[in-house]
């Protein structure tokens, strides 16, 4: 088995050499042996145990626990527990694969209500407290979506916030998709793209950050940051294999 310091692991494999140092800390590689004069000493498994660990940090998506997953996984294909790191791949993927399908129903049914016609709405108005209250959500939670610009709210002459039968449809689809993690900015650009254009394509846009967004979190292209996750936990997948066929538990490092 090939061996490598330190700075030639690091450079075989794109990263920093406190990168590996910092792998290693965080027991997300085996503890590689060290020579009498301290340094360490990598193989070839260590090489591929790198590879996993920058295949399943490089998915984005962080809901859920998704996150601690991965790196769990990481830590247990470490340890050379391949079984059991390829069964929490699989039940990874098959929580990606939960998060899509939810992520395209809340989609689905965000396209029912905005279908739907004024006069379903119905004409009683309702104060600040009574829309939480029968939307089941926090005031707080409504006062945070108004202040993202995400709803504008009526006032009475007193001042007195109301809300219509059409705001709660644009709350229970606020309410929907940040249920489905959609970020705020992904919602408010979707609900002012259908604003301008009813015929808008809901998901494409929900999708498709706008050139002039400073700052796009993963959220903010949920489907297509969930799909990358699902292409590399399937990657992760065929990587375990390949290092649990040719450096088996009670292989020498």
């Amino acid at each position: 088995m090939n061996t490598y310091r330190t700075a030639e692991i690091a450079h075989r494999t794109g990263i920093h050499p406190n990168t590996v140092r910092l792998y290693e800390e965080l027991n997300l590689i085996t503890k590689p042996k060290r020579l009498p004069n301290g340094y360490r000493v990598f193989t070839d498994l260590h090489l591929e145990q790198i590879i996993f660990a920058r295949l399943a940090l490089k998915a984005e998506i962080l809901l859920n626990g998704l996150r601690k997953q991965a790196v769990d996984i990481i830590k247990e294909a470490a340890y050379l527990k391949y079984d059991s790191a390829l069964k929490m791949t699989e039940n990874y993927l098959q929580q990606i694969k939960k998060e899509q399908r939810n992520s395209e129903e809340a989609i689905k049914i965000t396209k029912k209500l905005l279908s739907g016609k004024p006069e379903e709405w119905g004409d009683e108005v309702y104060t600040r407290k009574e829309a939480a209250d029968c939307l089941d959500i926090s005031i707080d939670s409504l006062r945070n979506w108004e202040l993202n610009g995400l709803l504008s709210v009526k006032r009475r002459q007193n001042g007195y916030r109301i809300y219509t039968g059409e705001d709660l449809v644009r709350l229970k689809i606020i309410r929907l998709l940040r249920s489905a993690n959609y970020s705020l900015s992904a919602i408010l650009r979707m609900l002012n793209a259908f604003t301008i254009s009813p015929g808008a394509d809901i998901r494409q846009v929900i999708d498709t950050p706008e050139e002039s967004e400073d700052i796009i979190s993963v959220c903010d292209k949920l489907l297509t940051s969930l799909s990358e996750a699902e292409t590399l936990a399937n990657a992760m997948e065929i990587q375990l294999n390949k290092m649990k066929k040719l450096y088996p538990a009670d292989s020498t490092l």
